[in-house]
């Protein structure tokens, strides 16, 4: 896409107006960094439009507190851009589970889901970001068809979905798709994430 042209022109009778009016599904995948921070960096560009926002976390715990949520929620607060209403579906990763204090991710999980799928029927966002949601469809606890069917039929909502193992279908499906792959990371020297960095 040189100067941010189409190489190729579709046959479909739409105008170019038309086209830009078309939501977009966009991935983002791979075994990478920066997959959920590209993806709130299209979330930003979505504030500044003035879209309604719902972010939906999934496998990351309420507790932990990262840097897009607050900046995030302090944007929707500020009366200027649009709306943001931030979700978290589950305690987090699983093996960070204390004895006696296991839930039932899968059962969350669903209950997310359902939740979007909700506000999607309503039409309660523009700009959707469904953050590590590739996990729920890579661990079977969602059918990877039902969400390409119900993104399909979806009116007008823009979408991004991140996280590792995109299952075939769901980049079959989508407008963009975005492969993040590893060439270096500090923790292949032993290094633990850090402030500002890794939340």
């Amino acid at each position: 896409m040189p100067q941010g042209k189409p190489e190729q022109v579709p046959d479909d009778g739409l105008t170019t107006r038309q086209r830009r009016a078309q939501p977009v599904l966009a991935v983002h995948t791979g075994l990478g960094k920066g997959k959920s921070t590209a993806a709130f960096g299209m979330a930003l560009r979505a504030w500044s439009a003035g879209l309604r926002i719902g972010v939906f976390q999934f496998v990351k715990s309420p507790k932990w507190k990262v840097g897009e949520e607050a900046a995030m929620r302090a944007l929707g607060d500020s009366g200027k851009g649009g709306t943001v209403d931030w979700f978290k579906m589950g305690e987090g990763w699983s093996w960070l589970a204390r004895p006696g204090t296991e839930r039932d991710h899968a059962v969350e999980a669903v209950e997310g889901w359902a939740q979007i799928k909700r506000d999607l029927a309503a039409g309660t966002y523009d700009f959707y970001v469904l953050d590590e949601f590739t996990y729920v469809m890579h661990w079977g606890w969602v059918p990877v068809e039902e969400v390409v069917e119900t993104l399909g039929a979806r009116d007008g909502a823009h979408v991004v979905i991140t996280g590792r193992y995109a299952k075939d279908e769901l980049i079959e499906a989508a407008d963009l798709v975005t492969d993040m792959g590893k060439v270096k990371h500090p923790m292949d020297a032993g290094r633990k994430g850090q402030k500002g960095i890794e939340w």
